[in-house]
This record gives structure tokens, C-alpha cells and sequence, in this order.
């Protein structure tokens, strides 16, 4: 699993620009200079057809600074949900404006906490002209309530389903939320017989928002590996400067065990995420999904551990509003929850393996 040198040379560019510009401001520049969002996007969408682990480089780096464009939301988790329903004319119309960054996508998709496509409520009836009418409440939109493509999994008598709804359609009502982790806006939106058009197959939602989720997953992982990874240089660049009872703090032994289990957690984290990225890669990717899950857990355990750790090493500073500390924290417990919890994931690894009937057969 090894980086090729254009791809470190995408990390040193997509580096360089985030310490130029700040906060959304840098979305133009990454889109414009070095196409991020149209890495993963194929070249008949007007995009490179790079790949998850070109993702992987850049949201490593978005991970850093607790970037707030949304590479995630809109040219990781829709676009490929619009990629796996296979609908050539919907893809067509759409991916080069989100492949571009011109134009933002946002998946209303998670209902009560869920992002299990079993548990959507929402429902969508066929309407005249072809459309349909969706009903229901969808949590944790990334993006929050700002999107010029906006796609809904309802579900409908054939099962779940994924829908194209337009932002400003009457009966779509999106409102951002006020959040814990204030680098990532989240959304809420209500639907109330707003007509939807229908992408991809009926019924076969459920598969094309999985494989996208997982995707999605995968560069969450990397954004939170490059997160976790500036929590550590933060506190060993701390450790060297803050000096108690004569001697830099970071020379005490203790304070060396609790830096060398954070660059561990780290390590094994970025290793799983970057596994997940090139098994999503791989021409047989049969085993993708329990890569996804191991990155996933693997990387929301050490990003939490070590921006708690961060703040508990800095001492009285850490616990300041000033102090970017509370930052790191506060999107790593929210990043935890996001595509479900480490718990989550080990179950769904002990499922897949089917390790529950193992057991019994011992």
C-alpha cells in the first residue's frame, strides 16, 4: 500500500492551499487547481476517474485543518450514489457540475439516527407526469440545508428507492442545524408531497446507497486518520515547548508512553483507512464492505482517543475556547457517530464473518 509520487505530490498541493485559504474559501481554489472533487468522478462525467485512494490523500489533508468544504457530502457520498444506480442520463446531467464544484450535492438519507437503508420511513407514491410525491424527515444531511443537487432514499412497494427533489421544490423544507461540531454542517429536512424524480431503478436504492455509504465511510476514515494526526503533532510541538520544574514536559517518561500509544492508535488507523481505500480500488472488491467497517472503527476510536488525550496533555490551555483543542474533539465524537459507531462496525464485522455461528459450533 504505497502512495505513487503523483499522489504525494496531490498531498503537498492540496496541503499548500488549505494553509492559504481558510474555511469554505478554500473549495474554489481545490476544486479549480487540482479538481478534488472530480477525483473519484469517471472521465465520461468530466472527471480524472482517479480513485478512493486519491480521496484518501486529499481528505487526509481536509482531516488536518478541519476543513468545511464538502468533499464528503457532495463529491464522495452523492456522487457515488448516483454512480451505483447506473442511470447513464441522470449521471450525465449532474456529475459534471458536482465533478466541476460548481454545483454541491447533498443525500438526504438517515432517519432516527439510522443510516441502515432498512430503516427509511420515508415514503414516495407515483405521481402524474411520471414523478413521484415524498413524505418524510431526513437527519444528518451533510451540507447542511445549502444544496443545488439534493438527492432523498424513500422507500416505495418495491423498496427503498433514490429520488432527485429540487432544493427550492414547496414542499422540501431544509433547515441547518445548530451543531456540537461546528466544522460540519448538518441538516434537517422535512418533505411534504414534494415531488421527486426517480434515479436509477426502483427498488434497488438500498443496494446504490450501500455501496456508496461505504465509500463514503472509507474517506471519512482518511479525514479522521489526518485529523487524529495533527492532534499528535499538536501535543508533541506542546511537549517540546512547555517546560515544568526545569525540563520540557515532553522529556518525562510518562508523558513519552502516552505520545508513543497515540502515534500507535494513530498508525494502525491510517493503515485500515488506507486498506479500505485500495480494496475500493481493487478490480475484486468482494470484501470491501468489512474493510470499510474495520477503517471506519478503526480510525473513530484513535481520532477520539487522541483529541481527548490532546486536551488532557496541554493542560489548563487545552480546556480554553482559544485553544483549538476543543475543535479536534468536538468533530471527532461527532465523526464517530456519523455512518454509525465502532460498535456498530464490529458487529457488522462479526456478522459478516459469521462469527456468532462459530462460536455456537465451539
Amino acid at each position: 500500500m504505497r502512495l505513487t509520487q503523483e499522489q504525494e505530490e496531490l498531498r503537498s498541493v492540496a496541503r499548500s492551499l488549505l494553509a492559504r485559504y481558510e474555511g469554505t474559501a478554500a473549495w474554489r481554489p481545490l476544486t479549480e487547481q487540482i479538481g478534488v472533487a472530480s477525483l473519484a468522478v469517471p472521465e465520461q462525467y468530466e472527471g480524472t476517474g482517479c480513485g478512493a485512494v486519491d480521496v484518501h490523500v486529499v481528505m487526509e489533508e481536509l482531516g488536518r485543518v478541519l476543513s468545511p468544504v464538502p468533499l464528503l457530502g457532495s463529491a464522495v457520498l452523492a456522487a457515488q450514489a448516483l454512480l451505483a444506480t447506473g442511470d447513464d442520463a441522470v449521471c450525465a446531467r449532474l456529475l459534471p457540475g458536482i465533478a466541476d464544484g460548481v454545483a454541491v450535492a447533498s443525500v438526504a438519507w438517515a432517519e432516527d439516527g439510522s443510516w441502515d437503508p432498512a430503516a427509511t420511513r420515508a415514503t414516495a407514491v407515483r405521481g402524474t407526469g411520471g414523478n413521484w410525491r415524498i413524505d418524510g424527515v431526513k437527519q444528518y444531511v451533510l451540507g447542511g440545508a445549502e444544496a443545488d443537487v439534493l438527492l432523498v432514499a424513500a422507500r416505495t412497494d418495491l423498496g427503498v428507492s433514490l429520488f432527485e427533489v429540487a432544493p427550492d421544490d414547496p414542499g422540501a423544507h431544509g433547515e441547518t442545524l445548530v451543531t456540537m461540531d461546528q466544522t460540519r454542517p448538518l441538516g434537517r429536512w422535512r418533505f411534504e408531497g414534494a415531488e421527486g424524480r426517480l434515479v436509477g431503478t426502483d427498488g434497488d436504492g438500498a443496494r446504490a446507497l450501500e455501496r456508496a455509504l461505504d465509500l463514503a465511510r472509507t474517506a471519512l476514515a482518511a479525514e479522521q486518520v489526518g485529523a487524529a494526526q495533527a492532534c499528535l503533532d499538536l501535543t508533541v510541538a506542546y511537549a517540546k515547548e512547555r517546560v515544568q520544574f526545569g525540563r520540557a514536559i515532553g522529556s518525562f517518561q510518562a508523558f513519552k508512553h502516552r505520545l508513543a500509544d497515540a502515534y500507535v492508535l494513530v498508525e494502525a488507523a491510517r493503515s485500515a483507512a488506507l486498506g479500505a481505500a485500495f480494496a475500493a480500488d481493487a478490480a475484486d472488491s468482494a470484501d470491501f464492505s468489512r474493510y470499510a467497517s474495520v477503517a471506519q472503527a478503526a480510525a473513530s476510536e484513535a481520532f477520539s482517543t487522541v483529541a481527548g488525550d490532546m486536551i488532557q496533555l496541554h493542560g489548563g490551555i487545552g480546556i480554553t475556547w482559544e485553544h483549538d483543542a476543543h475543535r479536534y474533539f468536538k468533530r471527532a465524537h461527532g465523526s464517530a457517530q456519523l455512518f454509525g459507531t465502532p460498535d456498530w462496525h464490529r458487529r457488522r464485522i462479526a456478522q459478516g464473518l459469521d462469527l456468532a455461528k462459530r462460536k455456537e459450533d465451539v
